[in-house]
């Protein structure tokens, strides 16, 4: 008997292949001649698609150097949403966002990075990424039943853990630079904490 759910299966591997094949594609030619130097119909060709089918998986130029963003995010995400019962949230948020930095500052990621920090226009959409996940990630802090904060605190917290994010990656010693941040995180999360009690 033919299992119904087999065709869909298929469908989104060859969307996961399709889209992973056209970052892959982008990414290499933007090491080779320059993000600027590189347009949209370039990519397309070179990843032997339709200008149409390149915008159907990613909104915009940007969009290409940052195809591992929604797994970032739902990373973020499942850092306070998974914790165990009774961990601290800063904590896990402290280890997730760790993981995320050492990923960013080795390997393939570096020359990434680079590129991003100097072209204006990544850097823009870098930022405005920060601030989304921030949001996100105050949405799930405001959500966690074990957590009793206000949305002023959440949102707060949020963008503190990812500004630290930011500032770890840019570091000379990232493991330093994010601990010393997450240390005045931890302190202003047990000042929330406090200020609900009363």
């Amino acid at each position: 008997m033919t299992n119904p759910l087999q065709p869909a299966g298929r469908r989104e591997r060859k969307k996961a292949a399709t889209r992973r094949g056209i970052a892959d594609t982008a990414l290499r030619m933007f090491r080779e001649s320059g993000y600027e130097s590189v347009g949209i119909r370039e990519i397309a060709t070179e990843a032997d698609v339709a200008v149409t089918t390149l915008f159907a998986h990613f909104p915009s130029k940007e969009a290409l150097v940052f195809e591992q963003a929604a797994d970032f995010e739902t990373r973020l995400v499942a850092a306070v949403a998974d914790r165990d019962e009774g961990a601290s949230v800063v904590c896990a948020l402290h280890e997730e966002i760790r993981a995320l930095v050492q990923h960013c500052t080795t390997g393939d990621a570096t020359g990434i990075w680079t590129m991003i920090e100097q072209s204006p226009e990544l850097s823009t959409y870098a930022q405005v990424l920060e601030l989304r996940y921030a949001r996100t990630l105050a949405a799930a802090i405001q959500a966690a039943p074990d957590l009793h904060t206000s949305e002023v605190a959440s949102d707060t917290i949020a963008r503190f853990a990812m500004a630290a994010f930011t500032l770890a990656r840019q570091s000379a010693d990232p493991e330093a630079a994010l601990d010393e941040a997450f240390g005045m995180i931890r302190a202003a999360w047990s000042a929330t904490q406090s200020s609900e009690e009363q």
